[in-house]
C-alpha cells in the first residue's frame, strides 16, 4: 500500500474528520456546558466516579489513558484532562498519567499528520512562523522543549508545528515529554485542589478557595511558570539576534 497515495489520504482524512465531528457531537449530545459550572453537579458526580474508582481503579486508569490519546489525537484541548486528571486520580498518579497519555497522543499526531497532511501544514504554518526555523535547526529537541514550556500556541498547533521543521520522531517524543513537565503538573496539582476543596466543603465560597493552599499554591507556581516562560522565549527565541 503507497502511503503517499493521494486517494489514500483523501480517505484517511475523511475517515479522521468524521470521527472526529461524530465524536464531538456525542460529547455535547451527552454533556450540559451549563452542567459544568454547577457546583452541586459536580460534587454530586465527584461522589459517583470516586465509588467507581475504588471500585475499578486500574480499569478507571488505562480508560483514561487511553481517552486522553485519543483525545489529543483528535485535537483535544489539554486543560481539560490535567484539571479531571488531577480532581479524579490525585496529584501524583494523575500527573503520571496524563504526562505520557498525552505525549503519546500528541506524538501519533505528528506521525500521522506528517503522513498525511504534511503539504498541507506547511503551506499554513510555515509562513506563521517561519522565523523560527532557523533556530530550531540549531537544537530541534532543546528549542521544541522550551517551545512546550513557553505556551502561548494553541495545543493543537503545538503537537503539529514541528512538522515545518522536519524534526525527528524521537526527539520530537522526549522534547514533549519533558517540556510539558512544569505546566502539566500545576494544572494537575490545581485540579487535585479543588477534588480537596469540593470535599472539605458542602459550599462553594469564593475567598475560601483562593485561600486553600491547595489552590493558591499552584496559581503561584502557575506564575512562576508564566514569568520562567517570558525569560526563556526571550533568551531562546529572540529573532532579533
Amino acid at each position: 500500500m503507497d502511503l503517499n497515495s493521494r486517494n489514500l489520504k483523501v480517505i484517511l482524512g475523511s475517515v479522521y474528520l468524521i470521527f472526529l465531528f461524530v465524536g464531538l457531537y456525542f460529547l455535547f449530545s451527552m454533556i450540559d456546558l451549563k452542567d459544568l459550572t454547577n457546583y452541586n453537579f459536580i460534587k454530586s458526580n465527584r461522589d459517583t466516579i470516586f465509588l467507581y474508582k475504588s471500585e475499578n481503579f486500574l480499569l478507571l486508569s488505562l480508560l483514561f489513558f487511553l481517552f486522553c490519546i485519543v483525545w489529543v489525537l483528535f485535537l483535544g484541548f489539554a486543560s481539560p484532562l490535567l484539571i479531571f486528571s488531577g480532581f479524579v486520580f490525585g496529584k501524583w498518579w494523575g500527573f503520571f498519567i496524563v504526562l505520557f497519555a498525552t505525549t503519546l497522543g500528541a506524538t501519533l499526531l505528528f506521525y500521522f499528520a506528517g503522513l498525511f497532511l504534511k503539504n498541507f501544514i506547511k503551506e499554513k504554518l510555515t509562513t506563521k512562523f517561519s522565523k523560527f526555523i532557523k533556530i530550531f535547526k540549531k537544537n530541534e529537541t532543546l528549542y521544541f522543549m522550551c517551545f512546550r514550556f513557553i505556551g502561548g500556541t494553541p495545543y493543537a498547533i503545538q503537537n503539529v508545528l514541528p512538522i515545518i521543521f522536519d524534526m525527528r520522531i524521537k526527539n520530537y517524543f522526549l522534547a514533549t515529554l519533558l517540556g510539558s513537565v512544569p505546566s502539566m503538573f500545576v494544572m494537575v496539582a490545581l485540579g487535585s485542589g479543588i477534588e480537596n476543596v469540593i470535599d472539605e466543603n458542602e459550599s462553594l465560597n469564593f475567598f475560601g478557595v483562593l485561600t486553600s493552599p491547595d489552590i493558591y499554591i499552584p496559581l503561584i507556581g502557575f506564575f512562576i511558570i508564566l514569568i520562567s516562560a517570558i525569560i526563556i522565549k526571550k533568551i531562546f527565541f529572540n529573532t532579533d539576534k
